[in-house]
């Protein structure tokens, strides 16, 4: 960081720690040795993080605040809580110079401090999520990755002819997880050795709530009803696409646990009016539909279970752990059954 980057720094930091009223007895801690403490490995760095008697800020200072930044932060909080040596109470806080109010409406949800920077302030911290090693969570990568944890143990060559991928992106995609420690090489041979360290770099990378388009009331009072009748409606108009995931297509796939307040889809987004027409509930009772923009093909490989039209078992998991620490349990589960799937 040069002088002045610093200097800004230090001025975006006096200028927070005013707005919180945090006194100058507080104690700005080394990011590094937090991470060493807590036994963190992770992408993210918060531009500062204050101790002040039982409580800890983390803060991040960007120029415009994105969902991502939003994603990633909240993630971070998760971990920092679930760790049993966390004591003090975590705070987020984004500061930044402009806030849509979707990223206000999703922060206010998750009890983040919003902080509105004056526009002089000049935040440096905008390219810090970039990544120099390949994504695992990209379509090709995520095949081979998904591939590897049904077969569990196998040579790279078989990882790339069984998903039709190139030899060389395949070896690529577990030569970053091995550098990663997730990935074990043994001769020929490699085998998923890190499933937890894998699934949290999955939700850092692909957090599921950036895909989210929107939240809406359905007039029912349960998610597998709900996910009929919507599959029979979208069948009935000339097939449009539609495919649930994360909790409710894990539930088809493993048997494992029912989020009944709520359904997951991803629908295109020409077709999120024709959806508002046909299920949106005038009042505020029934259940949630979280309707997902798709980032890559997911409705080319859909099928039906129990009436209802859902994403394939590879794509449900990659939803999941993109969901973090909230559907852990229900991840671990459909892991741990994968290669039965």
């Amino acid at each position: 960081m040069t002088n002045k980057e610093s200097k800004e720094l230090e001025k975006s930091l006096d200028y927070i720690k005013d707005y919180l009223k945090i006194s100058s007895d507080s104690t700005d801690i080394n990011i590094e040795t937090l991470y060493e403490y807590h036994s963190l490995d992770l992408p993210l760095r918060p531009d500062a993080i204050i101790e002040e008697n039982d409580s800890i800020y983390l803060i991040q200072i960007k120029s415009k605040a994105t969902i991502d930044t939003v994603a990633r932060m909240n993630l971070l909080r998760d971990l920092l809580m679930q760790n049993e040596k966390t004591r003090k109470n975590i705070h987020l806080v984004i500061a930044a110079k402009s806030f849509s109010e979707r990223e206000k409406g999703i922060m206010n949800q998750l009890n983040i401090v919003i902080i509105k920077l004056p526009w002089s302030f000049k935040p440096n911290s905008d390219k810090q999520f970039e990544s120099k090693t390949q994504r695992i969570t990209s379509d090709k990568s995520w095949k081979i990755v998904s591939r590897l944890l049904k077969e569990k143990n196998t040579s790279i060559r078989q990882l790339s002819i069984l998903e039709d991928v190139s030899y060389g992106w395949a070896h690529k995609t577990i030569q970053t997880l091995i550098q990663q420690n997730i990935v074990k090489q043994d001769h020929n041979y490699v085998s998923i050795s890190n499933v937890d360290k894998l699934l949290n770099g999955i939700a850092w990378e692909r957090p599921l709530v950036n895909l989210k388009s929107c939240e809406i009331t359905i007039p029912f009072d349960d998610s597998m009803h709900a996910a009929r009748e919507i599959t029979e409606a979208f069948a009935m108009q000339d097939n449009i696409p539609v495919g649930f995931t994360a909790y409710t297509a894990a539930t088809l796939y493993s048997g494992y646990g029912v989020r009944s307040d709520s359904v997951y889809l991803y629908l295109k987004d020409e077709h999120v009016e024709y959806f508002r027409e046909i299920f949106e509930s005038p009042s505020t009772n029934g259940i949630k539909a979280m309707i997902y923009r798709p980032d890559r093909d997911v409705f080319h490989d859909t099928l039906e279970k129990e009436g209802i039209r859902i994403v394939s078992a590879s794509q449900t998991l990659l939803d999941l752990a993109g969901m973090g620490y909230s559907a852990m349990d229900i991840t671990k589960a459909m892991v741990s059954m994968y290669d039965k799937i």
